[in-house]
């Protein structure tokens, strides 16, 4: 069904793998429309409660692929290329399940906007993280200059950016880039256990939860908590939200059904 993807469900987690390891799993156009289309599918599956997205133990991601980016570039061109990595972060980032994003070897340029756009980050002690662009005359253009000034700073950000040199995991760890990092080995495990945390969370407060977060950084304070005590009426009525209230006031471990 995918060329540059391979996908599989283990019970309510949805697992993406990039799958060009001869191109070090780069983007091409294809991989894009591969992905919008996939991550179209997981947003509609009201099964699926978390997503985890990994390039392998080798390496994350370096990118976007060079080779179709030879030729005259002109500004009409370079935007319209920004835009689709912008989209197709956006999708990553709007996806209703959390998204963990597992990383083991480069997550380079477009790679790492990409682990920027999920929820969580998860790395092995062989990761590296990277927004080269300056080196070739360029800057990050797929979310980068945005998204991960939000995350760990502006000075740690121009650190990055300026500077275009990479990071170990254990200092992106430190930064706040990654919340964990384990061995390649066991990268894997670790994913998995935080995505069956999460699956196991009710579904309509998780979703509701993660755009509140998410809108929170494009609101001012008082718009976002308007919208906040709106979402929190709006699920009100849910089977979880009572199963919850009355699990704890009887002791017991709730039983949810995601409704």
């Amino acid at each position: 069904m995918y060329q540059t993807l391979q996908y599989r469900e283990d019970g309510a987690v949805a697992i993406i793998l990039l799958n060009r390891p001869q191109k070090k799993n780069s983007f091409n156009a294809q991989m894009r429309q591969e992905m919008e289309r996939l991550l179209r599918e997981v947003a509609e599956n009201s099964s699926i409660r978390a997503v985890i997205l990994t390039g392998g133990e080798e390496i994350f991601c370096a990118g976007a692929d060079i080779s179709e980016m030879t030729g005259t570039a002109n500004a009409e061109s370079s935007y319209k290329h920004a835009r689709e990595f912008q989209i197709l972060f956006d999708q990553v980032e709007s996806l209703p399940q959390p998204v963990i994003a597992a990383v083991s070897g480069w997550a380079l340029g477009g790679g790492c906007e990409l682990a920027l756009a999920c929820d969580f980050r998860v790395a092995s002690d062989s990761a590296r993280f990277g927004l080269p662009e300056i080196k070739i005359g360029a800057f990050p253009g797929g979310g980068g200059t945005q998204r991960l000034s939000r995350l760990i700073g502006v000075a740690k950000a121009k650190e990055m950016i300026l500077t275009g040199d990479p990071i170990s995991a254990q200092e992106a760890l430190g930064a706040g880039l990654v919340m964990k990092v384990a061995s390649k080995a066991k990268l894997m495990d670790e994913a998995n256990e935080l995505a069956a945390k999460l699956a196991a969370l009710p579904r309509i407060a998780l979703q509701a939860s993660k755009m509140l977060i998410n809108r929170s950084q494009e609101v001012d304070l008082a718009s976002g908590l308007e919208l906040e005590a709106r979402t929190f009426g709006a699920i009100a009525h849910t089977h979880d939200l009572a199963e919850g209230t009355k699990a704890f006031l009887e002791k017991r471990k709730p039983n949810f059904t995601g409704d």
